[in-house]
């Protein structure tokens, strides 16, 4: 049984994801991180899902039957956990969140003490513990021993605090129209305060999560109101974040959407001409577009390339001395001010660089050409290693001999394939896309 994926623990609540797994997981973790306490406490955090009360209870009974005191602050972005724990002095974070997926699913992100998501070592050890029943019940606790929990309302304001030091004093966002789509999930309290609070004009759609409406039809993957309002309200920019706030995706004054890469580029082109970008370098992953290869070459600057996850970007930063970084799909770090991706500080900084330069957003946010690229998910039945999968060596043959670059692999968190065509000629990459998704429709779902 293999646990965590490329974002923690993630999958259906009630099925998978049970309340006995993840009071079982908190066990793990907690014994984990108990052999090097500092301070005995764990903070827990959820994003606006129904299931989240569920899982939330079963992490505090698993943290407490080991011993260890749990601090409870209710729905907080994803971003806000990572801080907190620090800030804070605890042992470890934990976000319960399925990020951008539907209300359906759940997930567990750990933190540890310092605000940063966990190795693949450490997520290792976590699950060869859950794995042994002996040492899950040889760890829990009895009487004086055994551990308590208490809500906490008003941490918010740390995050705020936060995140408004992360926006330039000498400037503020009085005269700008923004709007705010908070996707009825993590961010719908804090995404509206901070923008106000440093002088904005806030248009906010979709702040009133039920528990089931998480991420339907709005954030980050579904921007047509998003679209739609910046242009009736004729705003300045439009930002959209997913459920649990740790991504965006900006829409210029035009209401179009500006390409995850190319944001990448213009914030890391502005944060060298400010003389603040570190190494000489950013990090994407594998699945960024070469015109950002190009710019970077442009701008005299590396780029270095991760596998997909913003944990992974985060570490070749750390290995790199880099403190710029990001994901295509809008997870964005800038480690001065976060740990992981940040929704809020992202679209804090692409402010800044508006107002800074003066310039529209559909002018500053595109410094360059994309390849024709071509991304497809299909839903599949099993996961069978690629390396296993009859003629697909000769179909990857026939991609290079066309200098079509590609990128396939599963999903960390759901029973999808992702296929990532690209080349110069978007006519011969198209030519192909339909026969590789076809030629996988059959090798994995026959």
């Amino acid at each position: 049984m293999k646990l965590f994926g490329t974002d923690g623990v993630r999958g259906e609540a009630g099925t998978f994801l049970s309340a006995e797994l993840a009071m079982k997981v908190a066990m793990a973790a907690g014994i984990y991180f108990k052999s090097r306490a500092k301070t005995n406490r764990i903070l827990v955090g959820k994003d606006t899902r129904r299931s989240g009360y569920m899982i939330e209870n079963a992490i505090v009974s698993g943290l407490t039957a080991i011993g260890y005191d749990v601090v409870q602050i209710g729905p907080m972005p994803t971003p806000a956990i990572a801080f907190i724990t620090e800030n804070m002095r605890c042992d470890a974070g934990i976000m319960i969140s399925a990020s951008h997926n539907s209300y359906e699913d759940n997930g567990i992100k750990f933190f540890d003490g310092q605000g940063d998501k966990l190795s693949c070592s450490v997520e290792q050890e976590i699950e060869n513990i859950y794995l042994n029943e002996e040492k899950l019940h040889d760890a829990q606790t009895t009487g004086k021993n055994i551990g308590k929990a208490k809500r906490i309302d008003d941490v918010v304001g740390r995050y705020i605090v936060q995140l408004k030091n992360s926006f330039p004093r000498d400037i503020s966002l009085k005269g700008m129209r923004i709007v705010l789509d908070a996707a009825n999930g993590a961010g719908y309290i804090v995404g509206p305060t901070v923008l106000e609070e440093l002088g904005a004009d806030v248009v906010v759609l979709h702040n009133k999560p039920d528990g089931f409406n998480i991420n339907e039809g709005c954030g980050a993957l579904h921007t047509k109101d998003l679209c739609e309002a910046v242009v009736k309200y004729r705003a300045d920019l439009g930002i959209a974040l997913d459920g649990d706030a740790d991504r965006l995706v900006i829409v210029d004054e035009k209401g179009e959407i500006v390409d995850g890469d190319q944001l990448l580029g213009a914030l890391g082109s502005y944060m060298n001409d400010n003389g603040v970008l570190k190494g000489g370098a950013i990090v994407s992953t594998v699945m960024s577009n070469q015109g950002l290869d190009d710019f970077m070459k442009e701008k005299g600057l590396k780029l270095f390339r991760s596998d997909v996850g913003d944990k992974n970007v985060l570490e070749i930063m750390k290995k790199e001395g880099i403190n710029f970084g990001g994901e295509q799909s809008g997870h964005v770090i800038i480690s001065d001010y976060a740990k992981t991706g940040d929704g809020l500080v992202s679209a804090l900084q692409t402010l800044a660089l508006l107002i800074k330069t003066n310039q529209k957003a559909s002018e500053a946010l595109r410094p360059f050409p994309l390849y024709p690229q071509k991304l497809v998910n299909i839903n599949i039945k099993n996961k069978k290693p690629l390396k296993e999968i009859d003629g697909l060596e000769v179909k990857l043959a026939e991609l290079d001999a066309k200098n079509i670059r590609h990128l396939i692999r599963y999903s960390g968190t759901e029973n999808k394939l992702r296929i990532l065509l690209e080349c110069k000629d978007a006519k011969k990459m198209n030519l192909h896309v339909d026969d590789i998704v076809d030629f996988f429709q059959k090798a994995l779902n026959a």
